[in-house]
């Protein structure tokens, strides 16, 4: 059964994914499964909090002193992405 994502969740990037950021973007490819995403400057910044902090509340917390974005819609959207890049591959949620 897969685990149920959560702001408390903790993510790592998988080992077989390279990740490179071109003029505010980033570009991420697993090698193993050939998935390649492309992420806008909001999803660099999201990648490169994840890589920072791993736990998603923190993640979220950065996000809205960051951007003029509620706590409410920031983790919604959070939440959307990160299924979104493990469905992919491109993620694993660290057990606890």
């Amino acid at each position: 059964m897969p685990t149920q994502i959560t702001l408390q969740s903790r993510i790592a990037v998988n080992e077989d994914v390279l990740f490179q950021e071109l003029q505010g973007e980033t570009v991420l490819l697993n090698l193993a499964t050939g998935v390649y995403l492309g992420l806008d400057q909001i999803g660099n910044r999201i990648w490169q909090l994840l890589q920072e902090h791993g736990q998603l509340s923190e993640v979220v917390g950065a996000m809205v002193q960051e951007f003029e974005v509620t706590e409410e819609r920031c983790s919604q959207d959070l939440l959307a992405l990160v299924e979104q890049l493990e469905a992919q591959g491109l993620i694993r949620i660290v057990p606890e």
